[in-house]
């Protein structure tokens, strides 16, 4: 059989794009060469290119994806999604390679673009019974009510960027005073933000894909920060563990695995997912799903394929499989 050509898509635009570089290229390395033909593409502001191992940079022609290598034209049989953020987890680039029918390895654009907007993600599960944090709802340009805000959710609180990853524009609010700073903070990542009840309780991340039709839960990871919360520094500088499998009962482990199931279900998602809970008197409360989820060394989905009983280069080979299939 004729090895397929692979885009490992990486970058973006947001400030997640250094952290997909390095998903991007944990993914370059994994993946099987004797059954695949592996291209780093890099998908940034300044622009979209191929890079050669030697350093070289193809660029990419947007009419149909391809990029030309010593006098040949190369369109990718399939597109390995890594990128973080916009315009690659928010629905942008799933539209783009679906025109050109080609498979890629995340979940569809408007599930993409749905469950990228925290605000309406939220607003849906919520509809089928997902429980979630207290929440109020700003947009640049609104009046600000300092008591209205904590009257709602209460103190502590967390304001966060409703359309932002990796923890970028998020603060932990203690206090009245420092409220006004979090709110401005969260704006410099985005125009909408949201506003939530800081749960007490154990941090959960739960990793779903799909194989061969069947939705499949991977074993859970709990997070406990050195931090305040898990913030930037807690992710990707190593100021957290994330012990894997959770240390929670066997009970809650099967609950909160059910409940990430059947949010992957009801939001008719596609590829691997991570989902994000707070596990309060052995009640998930769901944060967050992520439809690009990171994959580097340092990152939860990886390891979670580990004490699954997987390889990245076994892991990563289904989901590419998978994107050929669900095409």
């Amino acid at each position: 059989m004729a090895k397929k050509h692979i885009a490992v898509a990486m970058g973006g635009y947001s400030s997640e794009f250094e952290i997909s570089l390095l998903s991007g290229g944990v993914v370059c390395e994994s993946l099987d060469t004797s059954r695949y033909h592996v291209y780093p593409v890099h998908l940034l502001k300044e622009g979209w290119f191929y890079l050669s191992p030697e350093g070289t940079k193809h660029a990419i022609d947007k009419s149909n994806f391809s990029f030309t290598v010593n006098g040949t034209t190369i369109i990718p049989d399939a597109v390995f999604n890594t990128i973080h953020g916009t315009p690659g987890e928010d629905g942008y680039l799933q539209a783009y390679w679906e025109l050109l029918n080609i498979p890629q390895t995340s979940t569809g654009f408007y599930q993409a673009a749905l469950s990228f907007n925290k605000r309406d993600c939220l607003s849906v599960l919520q509809r089928f019974g997902v429980s979630c944090a207290k929440s109020y709802y700003l947009n640049k340009g609104n009046d600000i009510h300092k008591e209205e805000i904590v009257k709602i959710v209460g103190l502590p609180c967390f304001v966060k960027p409703n359309r932002a990853g990796s923890s970028f524009g998020v603060s932990k609010v203690h206090d009245m005073e420092q409220l006004l700073p979090a709110i401005e903070k969260a704006f410099e990542e985005d125009h909408e933000i949201i506003i939530e009840t800081a749960l007490i309780g154990v941090e959960v991340s739960v990793g779903v894909y799909t194989h061969n039709d069947e939705v499949i839960v991977l074993p859970v990871t709990e997070i406990v920060s050195e931090n305040d919360f898990f913030d930037y520094e807690a992710k990707y500088l190593g100021k957290s563990q994330e012990i894997t499998p959770a240390r929670i009962s066997e009970e809650e482990t099967e609950i909160v695995k059910a409940e990430a199931k059947r949010i992957y279900k009801l939001l008719n998602m596609k590829g691997v997912t991570r989902s994000e809970f707070i596990l309060q008197k052995g009640k998930p409360f769901f944060l967050e799903i992520n439809t690009t989820p990171g994959l580097s060394k340092e990152s939860i989905i990886p390891k979670q394929a580990k004490e699954a009983g997987m390889s990245l280069t076994e892991f990563f080979g289904i989901l590419i499989e998978e994107a050929f299939a669900k095409n």
